[in-house]
Order: structure tokens, then C-alpha cells, then sequence
């Protein structure tokens, strides 16, 4: 895989940098400790939202996650999925 087939990625979603930490950050405490971010449920995103996520780059990080599942866009993940799994 070369960049090219980030493209589409970083386009729609800005740095691809901050696309490939998303994808490779783990939720660091609760019931899905150890998780990662990209693959913690739906509901346990819009759950977190409504409770208000944490301040900080893991609160940005999860707000991504939700604003990207919310909205029917997990596609953004499979490239980085198959570069870095």
C-alpha cells in the first residue's frame, strides 16, 4: 500500500498522521480497557458523548471516533487497517 491510498483519507479528514494515531490508540481504563479506539462499539461512543469525553488529546480522540462512527465513516479506517494490523 503507498500513500496514495491515504489520500482519500486525509482529504476528507486532515492529517494523516493524526488518522494513524487514532487508529492505533487503545481506550486506556473502563470496560473496554485495552480496546482500540476505532473498534469500541457505537453506543459505547454516543454513551461517552452524552456523559462528556474526557478534556485532553484522548477526549479529541474519541470525539473523532464518534463524529467518524456517527456518521457512517469507519471506511476511513481500512486503509490504515491493513498497513498497520
Amino acid at each position: 500500500m503507498n500513500e496514495d491510498t491515504l489520500r482519500p483519507c486525509t482529504e476528507s479528514a486532515g492529517n494523516v498522521d493524526d488518522l494513524i494515531a487514532l487508529a492505533n490508540m487503545r481506550m486506556p481504563y473502563g470496560i473496554h480497557k485495552g480496546k482500540l479506539l476505532i473498534d469500541l462499539p457505537e453506543h459505547y461512543v454516543v454513551w461517552m458523548a452524552g456523559e462528556g469525553f474526557p478534556a485532553g488529546k484522548l477526549g479529541e480522540m474519541l470525539r473523532s471516533v464518534y463524529d467518524i462512527k456517527v456518521n457512517g465513516l469507519e471506511y476511513l479506517f481500512e486503509p490504515l487497517r491493513s498497513k498497520f494490523y
